[in-house]
Protein backbone atom coordinates (compact mmCIF):
# COMPACT_ATOMS: atom_id res chain seq x y z
CA UNK A 1 0.00 0.00 0.00
CA UNK A 2 1.39 3.43 -0.94
CA UNK A 3 2.06 6.07 1.73
CA UNK A 4 -0.62 8.32 0.26
CA UNK A 5 -3.27 5.57 0.37
CA UNK A 6 -2.29 4.72 3.96
CA UNK A 7 -2.65 8.35 5.08
CA UNK A 8 -6.04 8.73 3.37
CA UNK A 9 -7.28 5.45 4.84
CA UNK A 10 -6.14 6.46 8.33
CA UNK A 11 -7.88 9.84 8.01
CA UNK A 12 -11.12 8.22 6.86
CA UNK A 13 -11.02 5.76 9.76
CA UNK A 14 -10.35 8.61 12.23
CA UNK A 15 -13.24 10.69 10.91
CA UNK A 16 -15.55 7.69 10.90
CA UNK A 17 -14.61 6.89 14.48
CA UNK A 18 -15.15 10.52 15.53
CA UNK A 19 -18.50 10.71 13.78
CA UNK A 20 -19.79 7.55 15.44
CA UNK A 21 -18.38 8.38 18.83
CA UNK A 22 -20.68 9.32 21.69
CA UNK A 23 -19.77 12.49 23.59
CA UNK A 24 -20.90 13.80 26.91
CA UNK A 25 -21.25 17.27 25.36
CA UNK A 26 -21.29 18.19 21.68
CA UNK A 27 -21.07 21.83 20.60
CA UNK A 28 -22.31 22.11 17.04
CA UNK A 29 -21.99 24.76 14.35
CA UNK A 30 -20.03 27.41 16.23
CA UNK A 31 -17.38 29.79 14.95
CA UNK A 32 -14.31 28.44 16.70
CA UNK A 33 -11.71 31.00 17.80
CA UNK A 34 -9.15 28.73 19.39
CA UNK A 35 -7.20 31.25 21.50
CA UNK A 36 -3.96 31.21 19.49
CA UNK A 37 -4.79 34.40 17.59
CA UNK A 38 -5.81 32.45 14.49
CA UNK A 39 -8.97 33.55 12.66
CA UNK A 40 -12.35 31.95 13.27
CA UNK A 41 -13.28 28.69 11.58
CA UNK A 42 -16.38 26.51 11.61
CA UNK A 43 -15.87 23.48 13.84
CA UNK A 44 -17.85 21.25 16.16
CA UNK A 45 -16.38 20.37 19.56
CA UNK A 46 -16.75 16.97 21.21
CA UNK A 47 -16.20 16.60 24.96
CA UNK A 48 -15.90 13.54 27.16
CA UNK A 49 -15.58 14.02 30.91
CA UNK A 50 -13.50 17.21 31.21
CA UNK A 51 -11.47 16.84 28.01
CA UNK A 52 -11.91 18.08 24.44
CA UNK A 53 -11.62 14.84 22.45
CA UNK A 54 -12.67 15.87 18.92
CA UNK A 55 -12.83 18.93 16.68
CA UNK A 56 -14.15 19.34 13.16
CA UNK A 57 -17.22 18.10 11.34
CA UNK A 58 -18.99 15.95 13.94
CA UNK A 59 -22.40 16.12 12.33
CA UNK A 60 -23.09 12.37 12.68
CA UNK A 61 -21.92 12.13 16.29
CA UNK A 62 -24.29 11.65 19.23
CA UNK A 63 -24.09 13.18 22.70
CA UNK A 64 -25.89 13.34 26.01
CA UNK A 65 -25.98 17.15 25.73
CA UNK A 66 -25.98 18.90 22.36
CA UNK A 67 -25.41 22.67 22.29
CA UNK A 68 -26.48 24.36 19.06
CA UNK A 69 -23.92 27.17 18.63
CA UNK A 70 -24.79 28.32 15.12
CA UNK A 71 -23.96 32.03 14.73
CA UNK A 72 -22.06 32.08 18.03
CA UNK A 73 -18.37 32.17 18.88
CA UNK A 74 -16.80 29.24 20.71
CA UNK A 75 -13.55 30.10 22.47
CA UNK A 76 -11.45 29.04 25.45
CA UNK A 77 -12.82 30.26 28.77
CA UNK A 78 -11.38 33.57 29.88
CA UNK A 79 -8.58 33.66 32.44
CA UNK A 80 -8.77 36.59 34.86
CA UNK A 81 -5.14 37.51 35.57
CA UNK A 82 -5.96 39.63 38.62
CA UNK A 83 -8.89 38.79 40.86
CA UNK A 84 -9.89 39.46 44.47
CA UNK A 85 -12.44 36.64 44.82
CA UNK A 86 -10.49 34.93 47.64
CA UNK A 87 -13.25 35.32 50.24
CA UNK A 88 -16.27 36.07 48.05
CA UNK A 89 -16.09 32.52 46.72
CA UNK A 90 -16.45 31.26 50.29
CA UNK A 91 -19.66 33.30 50.56
CA UNK A 92 -21.06 32.26 47.17
CA UNK A 93 -19.14 29.70 45.18
CA UNK A 94 -21.13 30.36 42.02
CA UNK A 95 -18.91 33.35 41.20
CA UNK A 96 -21.83 34.95 39.40
CA UNK A 97 -20.37 38.27 38.25
CA UNK A 98 -17.36 36.46 36.78
CA UNK A 99 -18.98 33.47 35.07
CA UNK A 100 -21.60 35.70 33.48
CA UNK A 101 -18.62 37.60 32.02
CA UNK A 102 -17.13 34.43 30.53
CA UNK A 103 -14.46 33.78 33.16
CA UNK A 104 -13.50 30.17 33.85
CA UNK A 105 -10.25 30.68 35.84
CA UNK A 106 -9.24 33.37 38.34
CA UNK A 107 -5.80 34.25 39.70
CA UNK A 108 -6.06 35.27 43.36
CA UNK A 109 -3.54 36.81 45.75
CA UNK A 110 -1.87 40.21 45.25
CA UNK A 111 -0.83 42.04 48.41
CA UNK A 112 -2.68 39.83 50.86
CA UNK A 113 -3.32 36.25 49.80
CA UNK A 114 -5.65 33.97 51.74
CA UNK A 115 -2.70 32.34 53.48
CA UNK A 116 -0.44 31.89 55.30
CA UNK A 117 -2.17 33.92 58.00
CA UNK A 118 -0.63 33.78 61.46
CA UNK A 119 0.91 35.94 64.14
CA UNK A 120 -0.11 39.62 64.02
CA UNK A 121 -1.92 39.09 60.70
CA UNK A 122 -4.43 36.66 62.16
CA UNK A 123 -6.42 39.07 64.31
CA UNK A 124 -6.61 41.57 61.46
CA UNK A 125 -7.83 38.90 59.03
CA UNK A 126 -10.48 37.70 61.49
CA UNK A 127 -11.88 41.24 61.69
CA UNK A 128 -11.87 41.72 57.94
CA UNK A 129 -13.82 38.48 57.39
CA UNK A 130 -16.70 39.69 59.57
CA UNK A 131 -18.06 41.72 56.66
CA UNK A 132 -18.64 38.40 54.87
CA UNK A 133 -19.93 36.62 57.99
CA UNK A 134 -17.01 34.21 57.67
CA UNK A 135 -14.77 32.70 60.33
CA UNK A 136 -11.05 32.15 59.87
CA UNK A 137 -10.75 28.37 59.98
CA UNK A 138 -7.49 28.00 58.06
CA UNK A 139 -3.87 29.05 58.59
CA UNK A 140 -1.90 28.03 55.52
CA UNK A 141 -2.61 28.63 51.85
CA UNK A 142 -2.98 24.87 51.43
CA UNK A 143 -5.67 24.76 54.12
CA UNK A 144 -7.50 27.59 52.35
CA UNK A 145 -7.40 25.57 49.12
CA UNK A 146 -8.89 22.60 50.98
CA UNK A 147 -11.65 24.82 52.38
CA UNK A 148 -12.56 26.03 48.89
CA UNK A 149 -12.62 22.53 47.47
CA UNK A 150 -14.80 21.20 50.33
CA UNK A 151 -17.33 23.97 49.81
CA UNK A 152 -17.28 23.91 46.01
CA UNK A 153 -17.05 26.65 43.40
CA UNK A 154 -17.97 27.17 39.80
CA UNK A 155 -14.66 28.66 38.64
CA UNK A 156 -11.11 27.35 38.69
CA UNK A 157 -8.69 29.31 40.84
CA UNK A 158 -4.97 29.76 41.25
CA UNK A 159 -3.28 31.87 43.89
CA UNK A 160 0.00 33.57 44.58
CA UNK A 161 1.39 33.97 48.08
CA UNK A 162 1.23 37.63 49.11
CA UNK A 163 4.45 39.16 50.39
CA UNK A 164 2.46 41.62 52.48
CA UNK A 165 0.63 38.87 54.33
CA UNK A 166 3.89 36.99 54.88
CA UNK A 167 5.43 40.15 56.33
CA UNK A 168 2.39 40.83 58.52
CA UNK A 169 2.50 37.24 59.79
CA UNK A 170 6.15 37.54 60.85
CA UNK A 171 7.05 41.23 61.32
CA UNK A 172 3.62 42.71 61.94
CA UNK A 173 2.59 46.16 60.78
CA UNK A 174 5.56 48.23 61.94
CA UNK A 175 7.54 50.32 59.46
CA UNK A 176 10.97 48.78 59.95
CA UNK A 177 13.35 46.39 58.19
CA UNK A 178 12.92 42.70 58.84
CA UNK A 179 15.68 41.15 60.95
CA UNK A 180 17.86 38.35 59.58
CA UNK A 181 15.90 35.79 61.56
CA UNK A 182 12.56 37.24 60.39
CA UNK A 183 13.69 37.08 56.77
CA UNK A 184 14.47 33.38 57.18
CA UNK A 185 11.01 32.78 58.62
CA UNK A 186 9.44 34.71 55.75
CA UNK A 187 11.38 32.67 53.20
CA UNK A 188 10.19 29.50 54.92
CA UNK A 189 6.55 30.62 54.67
CA UNK A 190 6.95 31.42 50.97
CA UNK A 191 8.56 28.02 50.39
CA UNK A 192 5.71 26.24 52.15
CA UNK A 193 3.08 28.14 50.15
CA UNK A 194 4.84 27.33 46.87
CA UNK A 195 4.93 23.65 47.81
CA UNK A 196 1.23 23.83 48.64
CA UNK A 197 0.45 25.13 45.16
CA UNK A 198 1.05 28.89 44.93
CA UNK A 199 2.02 29.97 41.41
CA UNK A 200 4.34 32.70 42.61
CA UNK A 201 5.00 35.60 44.94
CA UNK A 202 2.90 38.78 44.76
CA UNK A 203 3.16 42.23 46.27
CA UNK A 204 1.03 45.36 46.66
CA UNK A 205 3.66 47.98 47.31
CA UNK A 206 1.42 50.99 47.97
CA UNK A 207 -0.25 49.24 50.91
CA UNK A 208 1.05 48.76 54.43
CA UNK A 209 2.81 46.58 55.45
CA UNK A 210 3.82 45.75 51.85
CA UNK A 211 5.29 49.20 51.37
CA UNK A 212 7.69 48.69 54.28
CA UNK A 213 9.51 45.88 52.45
CA UNK A 214 12.84 46.80 50.86
CA UNK A 215 13.76 45.71 47.36
CA UNK A 216 16.26 43.27 48.85
CA UNK A 217 13.57 41.73 51.06
CA UNK A 218 11.37 41.19 48.02
CA UNK A 219 14.28 39.69 46.07
CA UNK A 220 14.94 37.24 48.90
CA UNK A 221 11.33 36.00 48.84
CA UNK A 222 11.16 36.05 45.03
CA UNK A 223 14.21 33.78 44.84
CA UNK A 224 12.35 31.18 46.89
CA UNK A 225 9.39 31.42 44.49
CA UNK A 226 11.78 31.06 41.54
CA UNK A 227 13.24 27.87 43.01
CA UNK A 228 9.76 26.36 42.75
CA UNK A 229 9.03 27.54 39.22
CA UNK A 230 7.07 30.61 40.33
CA UNK A 231 6.56 34.10 38.97
CA UNK A 232 6.51 37.53 40.62
CA UNK A 233 3.33 39.62 40.35
CA UNK A 234 3.37 43.17 41.60
CA UNK A 235 1.23 46.19 42.23
CA UNK A 236 4.24 48.46 41.85
CA UNK A 237 5.15 51.25 44.30
CA UNK A 238 3.95 54.06 42.09
CA UNK A 239 1.77 54.51 39.02
CA UNK A 240 1.99 58.30 38.77
CA UNK A 241 5.14 60.41 38.75
CA UNK A 242 7.17 57.49 40.14
CA UNK A 243 5.98 55.05 37.47
CA UNK A 244 9.37 54.46 35.86
CA UNK A 245 11.15 54.20 39.19
CA UNK A 246 8.62 51.61 40.34
CA UNK A 247 8.92 49.62 37.12
CA UNK A 248 12.71 49.61 37.43
CA UNK A 249 12.37 48.02 40.87
CA UNK A 250 10.13 45.28 39.41
CA UNK A 251 12.65 44.69 36.64
CA UNK A 252 15.48 44.48 39.20
CA UNK A 253 13.56 41.92 41.26
CA UNK A 254 12.93 39.80 38.16
CA UNK A 255 16.57 40.01 37.08
CA UNK A 256 18.10 39.29 40.49
CA UNK A 257 15.65 36.53 41.45
CA UNK A 258 15.65 35.09 37.91
CA UNK A 259 11.91 34.74 37.46
CA UNK A 260 9.21 36.26 35.21
CA UNK A 261 7.49 39.47 36.33
CA UNK A 262 3.83 40.41 35.84
CA UNK A 263 2.83 44.03 36.52
CA UNK A 264 -0.71 44.19 37.86
CA UNK A 265 -3.24 46.66 36.41
CA UNK A 266 -0.64 48.50 34.31
CA UNK A 267 -1.56 52.16 34.00
CA UNK A 268 -0.49 55.81 34.12
CA UNK A 269 -2.49 57.09 37.06
CA UNK A 270 -2.89 60.50 38.69
CA UNK A 271 -2.98 62.47 35.45
CA UNK A 272 -3.20 66.27 35.40
CA UNK A 273 -6.69 67.75 35.31
CA UNK A 274 -5.49 70.72 33.25
CA UNK A 275 -4.85 68.39 30.32
CA UNK A 276 -1.10 68.92 30.19
CA UNK A 277 0.97 65.81 29.37
CA UNK A 278 2.53 63.81 32.17
CA UNK A 279 6.18 63.01 32.71
CA UNK A 280 6.63 60.09 32.63
CA UNK A 281 3.89 59.01 30.23
CA UNK A 282 2.37 55.61 29.55
CA UNK A 283 4.47 55.53 26.38
CA UNK A 284 7.63 56.00 28.47
CA UNK A 285 6.57 53.08 30.67
CA UNK A 286 5.91 50.83 27.67
CA UNK A 287 9.30 51.72 26.21
CA UNK A 288 11.00 50.79 29.49
CA UNK A 289 9.22 47.42 29.64
CA UNK A 290 9.97 46.61 26.02
CA UNK A 291 13.64 47.52 26.46
CA UNK A 292 13.81 45.17 29.45
CA UNK A 293 12.20 42.44 27.33
CA UNK A 294 14.86 42.96 24.66
CA UNK A 295 17.49 42.62 27.39
CA UNK A 296 16.18 39.20 28.34
CA UNK A 297 13.94 40.11 31.28
CA UNK A 298 10.54 38.40 31.21
CA UNK A 299 8.33 41.30 32.26
CA UNK A 300 4.73 41.68 31.15
CA UNK A 301 1.52 43.25 32.43
CA UNK A 302 -2.25 42.94 32.68
CA UNK A 303 -4.87 45.67 32.41
CA UNK A 304 -8.56 46.33 32.98
CA UNK A 305 -10.51 48.26 30.31
CA UNK A 306 -11.55 51.30 32.37
CA UNK A 307 -10.01 54.69 33.11
CA UNK A 308 -10.84 54.55 36.82
CA UNK A 309 -9.28 52.47 39.58
CA UNK A 310 -10.55 51.22 42.93
CA UNK A 311 -8.96 50.66 46.32
CA UNK A 312 -9.32 51.70 49.93
CA UNK A 313 -10.24 55.28 50.73
CA UNK A 314 -7.36 55.21 53.20
CA UNK A 315 -4.82 55.73 50.41
CA UNK A 316 -5.79 59.40 50.52
CA UNK A 317 -4.39 59.63 54.06
CA UNK A 318 -0.68 60.36 54.59
CA UNK A 319 1.53 57.26 54.73
CA UNK A 320 2.60 57.90 58.32
CA UNK A 321 -1.00 57.53 59.50
CA UNK A 322 -0.98 53.83 58.51
CA UNK A 323 2.16 52.84 60.41
CA UNK A 324 1.55 50.14 62.99
CA UNK A 325 -1.61 48.80 61.41
CA UNK A 326 -5.31 49.60 61.34
CA UNK A 327 -5.76 49.97 65.10
CA UNK A 328 -2.98 52.58 65.24
CA UNK A 329 -4.56 54.37 62.28
CA UNK A 330 -7.88 54.59 64.13
CA UNK A 331 -6.17 55.84 67.28
CA UNK A 332 -4.64 58.69 65.27
CA UNK A 333 -7.93 59.58 63.58
CA UNK A 334 -9.65 59.72 66.97
CA UNK A 335 -7.04 61.94 68.60
CA UNK A 336 -8.18 65.55 68.08
CA UNK A 337 -4.67 67.00 67.78
CA UNK A 338 -3.41 64.35 65.37
CA UNK A 339 -6.67 64.47 63.41
CA UNK A 340 -6.14 68.19 62.82
CA UNK A 341 -2.68 67.47 61.37
CA UNK A 342 -4.13 64.73 59.15
CA UNK A 343 -6.90 67.06 57.97
CA UNK A 344 -4.35 69.71 57.01
CA UNK A 345 -2.25 67.27 54.97
CA UNK A 346 -5.29 65.75 53.25
CA UNK A 347 -6.55 69.24 52.37
CA UNK A 348 -3.22 70.06 50.76
CA UNK A 349 -3.28 66.82 48.76
CA UNK A 350 -6.85 67.45 47.51
CA UNK A 351 -5.88 70.90 46.20
CA UNK A 352 -3.15 69.79 43.76
CA UNK A 353 -5.36 69.47 40.67
CA UNK A 354 -4.46 65.81 40.13
CA UNK A 355 -7.12 63.36 38.92
CA UNK A 356 -8.11 60.86 41.64
CA UNK A 357 -6.88 63.31 44.29
CA UNK A 358 -9.60 65.93 44.12
CA UNK A 359 -13.01 65.63 45.85
CA UNK A 360 -14.87 65.43 42.53
CA UNK A 361 -12.71 62.57 41.17
CA UNK A 362 -13.19 60.23 44.15
CA UNK A 363 -16.36 58.10 44.43
CA UNK A 364 -17.29 56.46 47.73
CA UNK A 365 -17.48 52.70 47.18
CA UNK A 366 -17.83 50.62 50.34
CA UNK A 367 -18.27 50.79 54.10
CA UNK A 368 -19.40 48.44 56.86
CA UNK A 369 -20.98 51.44 58.64
CA UNK A 370 -24.67 51.27 57.81
CA UNK A 371 -25.55 55.01 58.20
CA UNK A 372 -22.94 55.91 55.59
CA UNK A 373 -24.18 53.46 52.97
CA UNK A 374 -26.53 56.13 51.71
CA UNK A 375 -23.42 57.85 50.31
CA UNK A 376 -22.31 54.87 48.18
CA UNK A 377 -21.82 55.90 44.57
CA UNK A 378 -21.48 59.59 45.46
CA UNK A 379 -18.40 61.78 44.93
CA UNK A 380 -16.57 63.13 47.96
CA UNK A 381 -17.46 66.75 47.13
CA UNK A 382 -21.18 65.88 47.13
CA UNK A 383 -20.87 63.88 50.35
CA UNK A 384 -19.08 66.78 52.03
CA UNK A 385 -21.87 69.16 51.04
CA UNK A 386 -24.50 66.80 52.43
CA UNK A 387 -22.53 66.31 55.66
CA UNK A 388 -21.87 70.10 55.79
CA UNK A 389 -18.15 69.66 56.36
CA UNK A 390 -14.99 70.15 54.29
CA UNK A 391 -13.97 67.36 51.84
CA UNK A 392 -10.85 66.45 53.83
CA UNK A 393 -12.91 66.00 56.99
CA UNK A 394 -15.48 63.99 55.03
CA UNK A 395 -12.76 61.54 53.92
CA UNK A 396 -11.49 61.22 57.49
CA UNK A 397 -15.00 60.73 58.87
CA UNK A 398 -15.89 58.07 56.30
CA UNK A 399 -12.72 56.14 57.12
CA UNK A 400 -13.15 56.60 60.87
CA UNK A 401 -16.74 55.34 61.00
CA UNK A 402 -15.81 52.40 58.75
CA UNK A 403 -13.09 51.37 61.23
CA UNK A 404 -10.56 51.90 58.46
CA UNK A 405 -12.35 49.73 55.89
CA UNK A 406 -13.87 52.30 53.55
CA UNK A 407 -13.37 51.84 49.81
CA UNK A 408 -13.42 54.23 46.88
CA UNK A 409 -13.27 54.50 43.08
CA UNK A 410 -10.70 56.91 41.65
CA UNK A 411 -11.09 58.62 38.28
CA UNK A 412 -7.42 59.18 37.53
CA UNK A 413 -6.49 57.92 34.04
CA UNK A 414 -6.79 59.00 30.45
CA UNK A 415 -8.92 56.92 28.07
CA UNK A 416 -6.27 57.16 25.34
CA UNK A 417 -3.70 55.66 27.70
CA UNK A 418 -6.00 52.72 28.41
CA UNK A 419 -6.39 52.08 24.69
CA UNK A 420 -2.65 52.31 24.12
CA UNK A 421 -1.89 49.77 26.84
CA UNK A 422 -4.62 47.34 25.77
CA UNK A 423 -3.20 47.10 22.27
CA UNK A 424 0.33 46.13 23.35
CA UNK A 425 0.83 42.51 22.23
CA UNK A 426 2.13 41.45 25.67
CA UNK A 427 -0.69 42.76 27.87
CA UNK A 428 -3.34 40.39 29.22
CA UNK A 429 -6.69 41.15 30.87
CA UNK A 430 -7.35 41.21 34.61
CA UNK A 431 -10.47 42.53 36.31
CA UNK A 432 -8.92 43.50 39.66
CA UNK A 433 -12.40 42.71 40.95
CA UNK A 434 -14.16 40.07 43.02
CA UNK A 435 -16.87 37.56 42.14
CA UNK A 436 -20.02 39.13 43.56
CA UNK A 437 -23.77 38.99 43.04
CA UNK A 438 -26.61 41.53 42.90
CA UNK A 439 -28.21 40.13 46.06
CA UNK A 440 -27.21 39.18 49.58
CA UNK A 441 -24.04 40.12 51.44
CA UNK A 442 -22.07 40.49 48.21
CA UNK A 443 -24.39 43.25 47.00
CA UNK A 444 -23.81 45.52 50.00
CA UNK A 445 -20.95 47.54 48.47
CA UNK A 446 -20.77 49.80 45.43
CA UNK A 447 -18.07 48.08 43.36
CA UNK A 448 -16.19 49.19 40.30
CA UNK A 449 -18.06 47.98 37.19
CA UNK A 450 -14.99 45.90 36.30
CA UNK A 451 -16.19 43.33 38.87
CA UNK A 452 -19.02 42.48 36.44
CA UNK A 453 -17.99 43.64 32.99
CA UNK A 454 -14.24 43.49 32.27
CA UNK A 455 -14.14 40.83 29.57
CA UNK A 456 -17.45 41.73 27.94
CA UNK A 457 -16.34 45.35 27.76
CA UNK A 458 -13.17 44.41 25.89
CA UNK A 459 -15.13 42.30 23.41
CA UNK A 460 -18.19 44.50 23.05
CA UNK A 461 -16.84 48.01 23.33
CA UNK A 462 -13.16 47.92 22.38
CA UNK A 463 -13.36 45.14 19.75
CA UNK A 464 -16.82 45.42 18.18
CA UNK A 465 -17.54 49.12 18.56
CA UNK A 466 -14.13 50.82 18.69
CA UNK A 467 -12.17 48.22 16.69
CA UNK A 468 -8.89 48.86 18.46
CA UNK A 469 -8.03 45.15 18.07
CA UNK A 470 -9.41 42.08 16.33
CA UNK A 471 -11.62 39.52 18.02
CA UNK A 472 -9.02 36.70 17.73
CA UNK A 473 -6.34 38.96 19.23
CA UNK A 474 -8.56 39.99 22.14
CA UNK A 475 -9.38 36.36 22.86
CA UNK A 476 -5.67 35.46 22.74
CA UNK A 477 -5.07 38.08 25.44
CA UNK A 478 -7.78 36.46 27.59
CA UNK A 479 -6.84 32.80 27.05
CA UNK A 480 -3.62 31.33 25.66
CA UNK A 481 -1.42 34.30 26.65
CA UNK A 482 -2.35 34.28 30.36
CA UNK A 483 -2.30 30.46 30.37
CA UNK A 484 1.30 30.52 29.14
CA UNK A 485 2.27 32.98 31.90
CA UNK A 486 0.70 30.77 34.59
CA UNK A 487 2.02 27.45 33.30
CA UNK A 488 -1.46 26.16 32.42
CA UNK A 489 -0.41 23.79 29.66
CA UNK A 490 -3.82 22.10 29.46
CA UNK A 491 -5.96 25.25 29.23
CA UNK A 492 -6.21 28.45 27.23
CA UNK A 493 -6.49 26.83 23.79
CA UNK A 494 -9.30 24.87 22.13
CA UNK A 495 -7.53 21.72 20.97
CA UNK A 496 -7.87 17.97 21.31
CA UNK A 497 -6.51 16.88 24.68
CA UNK A 498 -7.09 20.23 26.40
CA UNK A 499 -9.45 20.78 29.32
CA UNK A 500 -12.99 21.72 28.34
CA UNK A 501 -13.10 25.26 29.70
CA UNK A 502 -15.16 26.99 27.00
CA UNK A 503 -17.24 30.10 26.54
CA UNK A 504 -19.92 30.38 23.85
CA UNK A 505 -21.00 33.95 23.20
CA UNK A 506 -22.78 36.18 20.72
CA UNK A 507 -20.09 38.46 19.26
CA UNK A 508 -22.77 40.86 18.01
CA UNK A 509 -24.42 41.25 21.41
CA UNK A 510 -21.79 40.76 24.11
CA UNK A 511 -21.42 43.91 26.21
CA UNK A 512 -20.89 45.07 29.76
CA UNK A 513 -23.97 46.51 31.48
CA UNK A 514 -22.42 47.49 34.83
CA UNK A 515 -21.81 51.22 35.21
CA UNK A 516 -20.17 53.41 37.82
CA UNK A 517 -23.59 54.51 39.05
CA UNK A 518 -25.32 51.10 38.71
CA UNK A 519 -22.56 48.49 39.06
CA UNK A 520 -24.54 45.40 40.08
CA UNK A 521 -25.57 44.36 36.57
CA UNK A 522 -24.55 41.19 34.74
CA UNK A 523 -22.92 41.40 31.34
CA UNK A 524 -24.93 40.23 28.34
CA UNK A 525 -23.98 37.93 25.49
CA UNK A 526 -22.47 34.88 27.18
CA UNK A 527 -24.87 32.10 26.23
CA UNK A 528 -23.06 29.01 27.54
CA UNK A 529 -20.05 28.48 29.76
CA UNK A 530 -18.38 25.13 30.36
CA UNK A 531 -15.82 24.56 33.10
CA UNK A 532 -14.03 21.21 33.27
CA UNK A 533 -16.60 19.86 30.83
CA UNK A 534 -19.65 20.80 32.90
CA UNK A 535 -22.21 23.40 31.84
CA UNK A 536 -22.19 26.31 34.30
CA UNK A 537 -24.08 28.84 32.17
CA UNK A 538 -26.92 27.56 29.99
CA UNK A 539 -28.78 30.02 27.79
CA UNK A 540 -27.52 32.87 29.94
CA UNK A 541 -28.48 31.33 33.31
CA UNK A 542 -26.35 29.71 36.01
CA UNK A 543 -27.07 25.98 36.29
CA UNK A 544 -25.88 25.64 39.88
CA UNK A 545 -22.93 23.48 38.80
CA UNK A 546 -19.75 23.76 40.90
CA UNK A 547 -17.06 22.06 38.81
CA UNK A 548 -14.25 24.49 39.63
CA UNK A 549 -10.86 23.28 40.81
CA UNK A 550 -7.80 24.62 42.58
CA UNK A 551 -5.08 24.69 39.93
CA UNK A 552 -1.65 24.46 41.53
CA UNK A 553 1.71 25.85 40.51
CA UNK A 554 4.76 24.03 39.18
CA UNK A 555 6.32 23.67 42.63
CA UNK A 556 3.41 21.59 43.90
CA UNK A 557 3.23 19.51 40.75
CA UNK A 558 6.95 18.73 40.72
CA UNK A 559 6.96 17.74 44.39
CA UNK A 560 4.03 15.33 44.08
Amino acid sequence: MSTRILVVTTLVLFLSCAQSQRFDVLIKGGRLIDGTGAPARLADVGIKDDIIVALGDLNDAVADNIIEAGGLVVSPGFIDMHSHSDFCLLVDGRGLSKVMDGVTTELLGESSSAGPVMGPARAEREKSLKQYELSLDWTTLGEYFERLERQGMSVNILSTVGSGLVRASVVGYDNRPATSEELKRMEKLVRQAMQEGAVGLSSGLIYPPNQYASTEELIRMARVAAQHGGIYLTHIRGEGNKLLEALKEAIEIGREAELPVEVLHFKRAAVRLDGEPENPSIQDAVALIEQAQQNGIEIYANMYPYSASQTGLGVRLPDWVHEGGREKLLERLRNAQIRARIRKEVTESLSQGIASRTPDTIMFGSTPYEPHRRFLGMRIDAIAREMKIKPAEAIIELIDKADGRAGAIYFGMREEDVRFGLTRPWTTIGSDGAAVAPEGILAQSHPHPRWYGTFSRVLGYYVREERIMTLPEAIRKMTSLPASRLGLVDRGIVAVGKKADLVIFDADAIIDKATFTEPHQFSEGVRWLLINGQVVIEEGRHTGAMPGRVLKGKGARSSS
